[in-house]
């Protein structure tokens, strides 16, 4: 598929519908380019998804000129955490096709520490309690303000 892909695709896609405002999510950064918002089954809480605004099925469609800004975003994000979260790192992840559950770029950003038990790439997952997933975007999202936006 071409990065426009067909009409089929794109409103079957959960990220397209949550860049639309079609479906909720809980969100800590938007602009013009990038989208990034809490996994709503995290890895760890605060496990945030970096995707593009526009429509892109995977990393070998988005363009190069845009890689740099993705990457960077996911820099910003990880001292957001570290900052807001206590994190001491975290762990960058994006699926090319195999593994990759939803037919638009998305690239993961967990927070990660010493002692985790996160092991290899088998990813147990959690759940935010009622009003807990809102809690941890602002925090990242107030975190990621205090960044320089000029290190991106």
């Amino acid at each position: 598929m071409t990065p426009t892909a067909s009409i089929t695709a794109v409103s079957t896609d959960v990220i397209c519908r949550i860049v639309t405002g079609e479906l909720d999510a809980a969100i800590v950064h938007r602009d013009d380019r990038f989208i990034a918002f809490l996994d709503h089954r995290p890895v760890f809480k605060g496990h945030v998804l970096i995707a593009p605004v526009r429509h892109i099925d995977d990393l070998l469609a988005l363009p190069a000129t845009e890689m740099q800004s993705m990457l960077g975003l996911g820099q910003r994000v990880t001292r957001a955490q570290m900052s807001a979260l206590g994190a001491q790192g975290s762990f960058i992840a994006i699926n090319t096709i195999i593994s990759q559950s939803v037919p638009h770029l998305h690239m993961h950003v967990v927070p990660r520490s010493k002692g985790d038990g996160l092991l290899g790439f088998f990813w147990p997952r959690t759940r935010y309690s009622d009003g807990e997933a809102a809690e941890y975007a602002e925090r990242i999202s107030a975190a990621m303000a205090d960044n320089n936006p000029a290190e991106v």
